[in-house]
C-alpha cells in the first residue's frame, strides 16, 4: 500500500459524492453515526480536505468551517496510523494560520483525544454527548502550531 498521499483543498460541490462516501463509510456504517446527524447543512459552504493515494483513490477528508473549526475527520481504516489524519490536520491549521482565523477548535470523540494532543489541541470542555458517543470541544494551543 505505501504511505504515500497527496492532499487537497475542494469544494462540496464537486466532490461531494467522494466526500460523502469516505464519511458515510467512518461515521455512518462504522460509527452507526444516523445519517440525518451526519449531514448537518454545513458542508455546501465549508472548504474540504480530501486526501488522496498514489494511485488518486480517496483515502481521508475533513471540512473546515469559516470560523476556525475543523470537523468531520475522516480517514478510512487500511491508511489509519499511516500519518494522514496528522498530515489533514496540519494543512487544516496550515489554512487557518494563513487566514488569520483564531481560535482553531475541533469536537473529538474521547479515543482522539491524545492525537490531537501530540498536535497541540488542548482539553476546553467537560466531555458532552454527540451522535451517542462522548466529545470534548478542543482548540490548539495559542503558543503552539503544527
Amino acid at each position: 500500500m505505501g504511505n504515500h498521499y497527496d492532499i487537497q483543498k475542494v469544494s462540496w460541490y464537486t466532490h461531494e459524492a467522494i466526500l460523502s462516501a469516505i464519511r458515510e463509510q467512518v461515521f455512518i456504517v462504522e460509527q452507526h453515526v444516523p445519517v440525518t446527524l451526519e449531514l448537518d447543512g454545513l458542508d455546501q459552504t465549508a472548504l474540504h480536505l480530501l486526501a488522496l493515494n498514489n494511485k488518486g483513490e480517496p483515502i481521508g477528508c475533513t471540512r473546515l468551517l469559516g470560523d476556525g473549526s475543523i470537523g468531520r475527520m475522516a480517514v478510512l481504516k487500511p491508511w489509519r496510523g499511516l500519518g494522514v489524519g496528522k498530515a489533514l490536520l496540519q494543512m487544516a491549521v496550515l489554512h487557518y494560520q494563513q487566514q488569520s482565523i483564531q481560535p482553531i477548535t475541533l469536537s473529538a470523540q474521547m479515543h482522539a483525544i491524545p492525537f490531537y494532543q501530540k498536535t497541540g489541541f488542548e482539553v476546553c470542555s467537560e466531555p458532552y454527548l454527540d451522535a451517542g458517543m462522548f466529545h470534548v470541544d478542543m482548540q490548539l494551543g495559542q503558543h503552539l502550531s503544527i
